[in-house]
């Protein structure tokens, strides 16, 4: 089966905002790639963003990868309050919801609070301080 990861752009902050997501979904980073790191015939030159993160992994839970890098400025710069598609988790227990939705959220915008949704989960939105959308869920129903 399939599985989609995310792959979420920065404009210079990957690594402090992926640092923030390993605090909170815990783990390790699977790959770290530089700019500097990108040596292969024809490759533009990165000089200047040398240290700046090309590629980076963190997995999150058995099936996930929560992917990003820094864009080039010679790229341009990306909004970071325009609508993106939001990311979506699927908690495995009420708990970590709580977890999730309060420690991305910390010093973002919250669009909608934790709480019973109308379609019967525990359901919260919420833009992090990295501008990046996300959507927590729990489903407390019986799966089958």
């Amino acid at each position: 089966m399939a599985h989609i990861n995310p792959y979420l752009h920065f404009n210079g902050n990957a690594e402090e905002a992926f640092a923030f997501y390993r605090s909170v979904f815990g783990g390790d980073f699977a790959v770290i790639v530089r700019f500097k790191d990108m040596s292969f015939e024809g490759a533009p030159s990165f000089e200047a963003e040398a240290e700046k993160i090309a590629h980076i992994a963190l997995p999150i839970g058995q099936h996930s990868m929560l992917l990003g890098s820094d864009t080039p400025e010679q790229m341009g710069k990306h909004s970071e309050m325009e609508t993106r598609s939001k990311i979506s988790i699927q908690a495995a227990t009420r708990e970590e919801a709580d977890h999730i939705y309060h420690g991305l959220s910390a010093g973002g915008h919250i669009e909608m609070p934790l709480a019973a949704s109308p379609w019967g989960t525990y359901f919260g939105m919420f833009r992090d301080k990295y501008g990046i959308e996300w959507m927590v869920d729990y489903d407390p129903r019986p799966k089958g």
